[in-house]
């Protein structure tokens, strides 16, 4: 097991690896992988519910906008790839009950090598969702903090790129951790506009408006883009715009969105409380729609998942 607070042990998971399918814990990237001398990788992460992918082809569709962006050729196609995605779930459907639900984590590094002949390693693994991580959130929220390491230049790197080039989520990660050790960071551009975290995008609700930093300096969430659909949907003002700390220091509700969670209640930024410090009217009505249109009452399931509700 990799992570202590996962409740399913998923070293003998089936898994894709350079076409062959092997235990998980048999995956082995060589020293000399350019993925990990050079982070020259880039990958996705999807879930299911009820044991189906979610949106899987919107996670394909942006990693296959990546690969094409820093010019790795995966030698396979969207459909290739989204198809071994779903034999995956499927060869490991006996783990279902027991994990209640699984992520789905592709990725591609350049191989070893040459950069213009390496020959690419391609994995896709498949893993129970951490429900420990998260499901607390739900009920008191998480601690922010605004990290003084910034998101990368938009003329260093497109943001739209999910790649492994994230030491400065490491640096902001850690920084957080040194004011509280279950804290999250949230990150800044070089102007001072919140941009999003390590893994997820950033949400706040001011007098009934839901608010999220453009797109300009952040990978473009699924969880995000969806989110702002189900809210759309009932009737909820959805406004992209520049926002400063200020703007989320005064904000009436904020949460992240991120794949597994799909929605994390914030309770406090730089410790300063967020509303009455509990998760908000407005989060918690997105959770019911998002619930309802996955099929899967999120919040009960983690929590049950958890151990923290039988």
């Amino acid at each position: 097991m990799v992570y202590s607070d996962y409740k399913v042990e998923y070293s003998n998971f089936d898994t894709y690896f350079n076409g062959e399918w092997i235990p998980y814990k048999e995956v082995m990237i060589h020293p000399e992988d350019r993925g990990f001398v050079l982070a020259d990788a880039v990958f996705d992460i999807g879930r299911t519910f009820n044991g189906k992918p979610f949106a899987l082809n919107h996670h394909i569709d942006r990693m296959y906008r990546s690969l094409k962006y820093v010019r790795i050729d995966p030698g396979m196609t969207s459909v290739e790839m989204t198809s071994i995605c779903q034999e995956a779930v499927q060869r490991n459907n006996k783990y279902l009950e027991m994990a209640g639900d699984f992520t789905i984590h592709p990725w591609v590094t350049r191989g070893i090598g040459n950069i213009n002949d390496a020959i690419p390693t391609v994995c896709i693994s498949i893993k129970p969702v951490n429900f420990a991580a998260f499901a607390k959130a739900y009920v008191d929220g998480v601690k922010a903090i605004i990290a003084k390491t910034r998101s990368y230049s938009t003329d260093m790197m497109d943001p739209k790129v999910k790649h492994h080039n994230r030491m400065n989520f490491v640096l902001a990660e850690l920084e957080a951790k040194d004011v509280d050790p279950k804290a999250l960071p949230v990150l800044l551009d070089g102007d001072g506009n919140l941009t999003e975290g390590m893994g997820y995008n950033v949400f706040l609700v001011k007098d009934g408006v839901l608010k999220t930093p453009k797109g300009t300096s952040i990978l473009g969430g699924v969880s995000r883009k969806i989110v702002m659909e189900v809210a759309t949907n009932i009737g909820i003002e959805v406004v992209e715009e520049d926002l400063q700390p200020y703007d989320i220091y005064t904000a009436d509700e904020v949460f992240f969105t991120r794949t597994s969670p799909r929605i994390t209640p914030v309770n406090s930024i730089d410790n300063r409380l967020i509303g009455d410090g509990k998760p908000g009217l407005m989060t918690k009505q997105l959770l019911a729609a998002h619930s309802e249109r996955v099929g899967v009452d999120i919040v009960d399931q983690a929590l049950h998942h958890s151990g923290l509700k039988n």
